[in-house]
């Protein structure tokens, strides 16, 4: 039993940042990998970033350098930087765990990040 929850979803302008935050409950040890995910409208949805329980992280091309994945294992959480926003950037943004290699299994309800003047 994995329980996730995002926060720090918003309104910003262009240029600007956002940190999303993924908190995890129950059997967090069983977790492989975490992931944000996030889909647009008319969009399909798409993994942003990833870091597994090594800490390797992978990244979309399109915010590679903007967008920073990270964890802190002693607080259970997991976050995304977002700096240098873009309109292209507005979507629900997901938090996904792995509990099995390759495979996201257990997801968040999403927040909302908006991009726009």
């Amino acid at each position: 039993q994995v329980q996730l929850v995002e926060s720090g979803g918003g309104l910003v302008q262009p240029g600007g940042s956002l940190r999303l935050s993924c908190a995890a409950s129950g059997n967090i040890f069983s977790i492989h990998a975490m992931g944000w995910y996030r889909q647009a409208p008319g969009k399909q949805r798409e993994l942003v970033a990833a870091i597994t329980s090594g800490g390797l992280t992978t990244y979309t091309d399109s915010v590679k350098g903007r967008f920073t994945i990270s964890r802190d294992n002693a607080k259970n959480t997991v976050y995304l930087q977002m700096n240098n926003l873009n309109p292209e950037d507005t979507a629900v943004y997901y938090c996904a765990a792995s509990r099995t290699p390759g495979k996201y299994d257990t997801w968040g309800p999403g927040t909302q990040v908006t991009v726009s003047s």
